[in-house]
């Protein structure tokens, strides 16, 4: 897959999981992502794909890199909807 493909899934899959946040943007927690069975199964790499989403300012959340267990609970928000 590229690198836009994955991006364009991770969207669509954050707007599966999230919900709105107090500014109406879309938003889910990361753990909630990563233990997501379909997400396990679509993304090889899913921090890479959040990483490249970030860079690209689809999405955003605090940090440089998320990782299972220690940022479960930060919210990954989509900026375009």
């Amino acid at each position: 897959m590229n690198v836009d493909h994955e991006v364009s899934l991770l969207v669509e899959e954050i707007k599966r999981l999230g919900s709105p946040n107090a500014e109406g943007k879309t938003s889910v927690k990361f753990g909630i992502l990563f233990e997501d069975t379909r997400c396990a199964n679509i993304f090889e790499a899913l921090v890479g794909t959040l990483r490249a989403a970030k860079k690209r300012k689809i999405i955003t959340f605090q940090g440089e890199m998320l990782l299972q267990g220690v940022h479960d609970n930060v919210e990954v928000v989509l900026l375009t909807e």
